[in-house]
């Protein structure tokens, strides 16, 4: 049993995650409240080790160590380009662990047991392989260690019917007689799920699903607390599964496509294709100087972030364009797509990095109407989130995505590294209007020679 103290302080770090989760809600508390939660969780491990008896304590603090150890090099060391994937493998490590524990639960379960904590206990060790699996196969995907493209084997969709069968089986099993060796198979069955349901998803869908299986880990915490009695993990469990399932549906929506079509639009066709060969087809491209004079005698500007900025890590020379254009009189502002780069709040975070003011950074429904009004528009390293076929192609992948109207601007300058497309693997007729120009090159390198041209006008 749980001391009384033991149970407020869990509440009290319960609490924390509230508040440091209210906290991440706007970019002046996001620094306190991430503090706040890393705090609470620290509070929140430690606990136990007052009121238990441990077994092991030296095995128990070794994996502490090894944790810390890895979590603070990853801090160091992970690039903002690889947040989604190493999103992905916290989701993983959190389900994969909470499968773990429920299996050992399985050890403990007599005739005083009720069916539900079983219950509980089978849909953790089931989700949370899946989670773990899925996470897994997301990362490689986001990494390049294997194909972005949906992968579709033969038999797919039997095999994954046959799997759910399967685990609605085995978990009556485990329920009528709890047992480790049943609840192993289960956990096997969970991975070979996890897989197949990530392998048909490809394209800039990839971080969606990793959104929702950062839900499947919060719900499989929560059914673990819940067994364990431990309201902590409860809560926190139930804030990842909701916030989770929100930023899913969100992103879909921001997407134009259902939480389904994400999931299994490739077994007919309909998912993102990852990406395509570079088109031959003419373009108007120019040099930095004649980028140059279009944005340094513009009096209104516009900047598209995308996935590319962060690949060049170009933020702070763009950052640095910018307040040229603004001194020389030009008003200019960022618009953020929901998805720009890979994950919400990706390009956020980027630009903050780069002491970009928040107030200069516009979201899509804010600033689609002024797109008008015009002058030069500076695409650096988006494609898909400013596609014409999400408005005029039905069919196209994209088709329904909310896109920012860029073509609606008097004048578009793309900075690009080739033709290739993007994540959706379509073409961007944008690029060959006659009101587009191309500026090639890597994103921080042409932007440097733009800047050194804007200054000398």
């Amino acid at each position: 049993m749980i001391p009384t103290w033991a149970q407020l302080v869990y509440l009290g770090c319960a609490v924390g995650f509230i508040l440091a989760l209210k906290g991440l809600s706007g970019p002046r508390t996001a620094r306190v409240g991430n503090l706040v939660g890393a705090g609470a969780a620290v509070v929140a491990v430690a606990t136990p080790f007052f009121y238990l008896d441990l077994d092991h304590l030296p095995l128990i603090l070794a994996a502490i160590a090894v944790g810390s150890l890895v979590g603070v090099l990853g801090a160091q060391r992970v690039q903002m380009t690889q947040m989604p994937q190493l999103v992905a493998l916290f989701n993983g490590v959190g389900g994969g662990a909470a499968a773990l524990v429920a299996l050992l639960e399985l050890e403990h379960m007599g005739s005083f047991t009720t069916d539900f904590d079983v219950v509980a206990t089978a849909f953790t060790i089931v989700v949370g392989s899946v989670s773990f699996a899925g996470s897994v196969v997301t990362f490689a995907k986001l990494q390049e260690l294997m194909t972005s493209r949906p992968v579709v084997p033969p038999g797919l969709p039997v095999a994954f019917v046959a799997g759910l069968l399967a685990t609605v089986v085995l978990t009556v099993l485990v329920v009528r007689e709890p047992a480790v060796s049943t609840g192993v198979v289960l956990a096997a069955v969970g991975l070979v799920l996890g897989v197949l349901l990530v392998l048909p998803v490809g394209g800039a869908d990839v971080p969606i699903v990793i959104s929702l299986l950062n839900a499947f880990t919060g719900l499989t915490v929560a059914a673990g607390g819940y067994v364990l009695g431990n309201v902590v993990l409860l809560v926190a469990g139930t804030l990842v599964g909701a916030s989770g399932t929100f930023l899913t549906l969100l992103m879909a929506r921001a997407m134009g496509r259902s939480v389904a079509n994400i999931l299994f639009g490739a077994l007919r066709g309909g998912s993102t294709l990852g990406a395509g060969e570079a088109s031959d087809r003419p373009v108007r491209s120019a040099g930095p100087e004649d980028v140059a004079i279009l944005l340094g005698y513009a009096e209104r500007v516009i900047i598209v972030p995308g996935y590319g900025l962060a690949v060049a890590q170009a933020q702070h020379t763009l950052r640095e364009l910018v307040d040229v254009l603004l001194a020389r009189g030009a008003r200019v502002d960022y618009a953020i797509h929901p998805v720009a780069g890979r994950m919400p709040g990706h390009m956020n975070v980027l630009l903050a990095e780069a002491q970009v003011p928040y107030d200069q950074l516009v979201e899509m429904d804010d600033i689609n109407g002024e797109f008008k009004q015009t002058d030069v528009v500076l695409v650096v390293g988006a494609n898909d989130v400013v596609n014409p076929a999400a408005k005029t192609t039905p069919g196209a992948p994209i088709y329904g995505m909310p896109i920012l109207d860029v073509d609606e601007a008097r004048q578009v300058v793309f900075l690009k590294r080739s033709m290739r497309p993007g994540f959706a693997g379509i073409e961007n007729e944008l690029l060959f209007d006659p009101r587009t120009t191309l500026l090639f090159g890597d994103a921080k390198d042409s932007l440097a020679k733009v800047l050194s041209a804007v200054k000398s006008l």
